[in-house]
């Protein structure tokens, strides 16, 4: 499994190296520069809103059925006609749900008419989703990792054409990066569908009570945990926007939305430890085989990487900002240093936040893999509560910049809650040569850093170099990353 793991991951790595950092810093990027920080921040709000009842999309039924299919491959056929019906059933429930809560927080006009086009590419990413949970659970990874880049692949494609053609005179709105979503995913969810069938056969949907009630009563631990997740993750640019007066709002959305994005890169990457780790730690655990050295094994890599990079881009936060944003028209200079400076800040806690999210994508996957949703369930509602109560007490007075503190802070505590509660369950082994190494990562590389700020003729982007260089090669010295494993590993048969 370690083998199936490293080569897998390899590859998912590759084609998102190819495709995710030209459409976060190309196109994603270009639209926020482009449109502004009020106008992203208009869409970033709403689209963070409907993150937060997508669990009325799929109710857990996705991290079910991958957990289910790769235990259980008979069941393909018969499970994804049932599940198919049941998420048409879900999509008009998450459309109720979504605007009537809108209109209950004062939504109207144009928002309501962008959560509609937000709200429908919602429902098609749960069906990209949940079809590609049957290829994963199937363990057809390189299958998966093409369809996992298709939607980002041609929404470049499209928004390419829209920023860069001058085919319309340089104008470009916030509802056309939307409606190049909804063009984008429309496609993915063909091909991902036409790849499960090759697999499952002829789908015919069907109504039975009985099976949805069933899959319901089976999925719902997974939902309850999913929603406490999109809550204290994705809440905080809404209620920046929605506990901030006027467009103060709005704006402070799109400032926060500016450091969010590298930590959204990153994220993105961590996750695919997720995906190719709950079909694998799901098969060994039925199996009744030992996931430690794999567990040891995903977490070194995740976490050095997510040190050194939290790490170095805390030196680097305002020049980093100053690089990716430019002023938009009628800004001023004063007012785009102050917005680079604000964001700045808000970049290098969220960086840190990266760190204990890599963390959660290995314990809470195990856990999950092991069926501990209890647990997970009673971590994730106290992370929301922490997020909750901190974002409203900061928000008021710190504005987008509490809201950082708050996410720190509640994703730190649920990933050292994770860690623990896995390693009691499961009784793994705590590695003292794996805790020894990453101290010394962070001490040797922090040291690094401000050896390297006083050294004033070194461009700033050589020194970032260096040091994301350094933090790697500190990580081999301490065998965080272990080259003669990985190559003992791959040689396996």
């Amino acid at each position: 499994m370690q083998k199936k793991f490293l080569k897998n991951l390899a590859l998912l790595i590759f084609l998102n190296l190819l495709v995710k950092p030209f459409w976060i810093f190309g196109i994603d990027r270009e639209v926020q520069n482009v449109v502004g920080p009020e106008e992203y921040g208009f869409y970033f709000a709403i689209i963070n809103f409907s993150f937060l009842f997508f669990i009325f999309l799929d109710l857990g039924i996705t991290n079910f059925n991958n957990r289910n299919i790769a235990q259980n491959n008979q069941l393909l056929n018969k499970h994804l006609a049932g599940i198919g019906t049941l998420k048409l059933l879900l999509g008009v429930l998450y459309a109720i749900v979504i605007f009537a809560i809108g209109l209950m927080i004062g939504y109207e006009g144009r928002q309501l008419y962008l959560l509609a086009w937000v709200g429908f590419n919602q429902f098609m990413l749960s069906i990209i989703l949940y079809l590609r949970s049957n290829l994963s659970g199937l363990l057809l990874f390189k299958t998966d990792s093409l369809i996992s880049v298709l939607d980002r692949t041609l929404m470049i494609i499209i928004c390419g054409f829209l920023l860069w053609s001058n085919y319309f005179g340089g104008y470009f709105s916030i509802e056309w990066f939307v409606y190049a979503q909804t063009i984008a995913y429309a496609i993915t969810v063909l091909v991902a569908l036409i790849a499960v069938l090759k697999r499952s056969g002829k789908l015919k949907l069907n109504w039975n009570w009985l099976f949805f009630m069933m899959i319901l009563k089976k999925s719902m631990p997974f939902a309850l945990l999913i929603l406490l997740m999109s809550f204290y993750n994705r809440i905080d640019p809404v209620l920046i926007e929605r506990l901030l007066p006027g467009k103060l709002g709005e704006v402070q959305s799109g400032i926060y939305a500016q450091a969010f994005r590298l930590l959204d890169a990153g994220q993105n990457f961590a996750f695919l430890f997720a995906v190719l780790l709950l079909p694998l730690f799901s098969k060994m655990l039925k199996e009744n085989q030992s996931v430690e050295q794999l567990v040891r094994l995903s977490f070194s890599i995740i976490i050095s990487a997510s040190l050194i990079i939290a790490i170095t881009s805390a030196f680097f936060g305002e020049e980093l900002m100053l690089l990716m944003y430019t002023r938009f028209e009628g800004e001023s200079q004063q007012d785009f240093m102050l917005r680079i400076h604000e964001s700045a800040s808000i970049f290098n806690l969220l960086m840190f936040s990266f760190v204990a999210i890599s963390s959660n994508y290995i314990f809470g996957t195990l856990l999950t893999a092991n069926n501990s949703l209890k647990s997970l369930n009673i971590v994730a509602f106290s992370g929301l509560l922490i997020n909750i109560v901190l974002n409203l007490i900061l928000i008021p007075k710190l504005y987008a910049y509490g809201s950082a503190i708050a996410s720190l802070s509640s994703q730190g505590l649920t990933a050292v809650l994770q860690m623990i509660i896995a390693i009691r369950i499961l009784r793994l082994d705590i590695h003292k040569q794996l805790i020894f190494g990453l101290l010394a990562t962070i001490v040797l590389l922090v040291a690094i850093g401000y050896v390297l700020q006083e050294i004033q003729s070194i461009n700033w982007l050589l020194s970032l170099s260096i040091m994301l260089v350094a933090g790697t090669g500190i990580a081999f010295v301490f065998k965080l990353l272990n080259i003669k494993e990985f190559i003992s590993i791959l040689k396996e048969d």
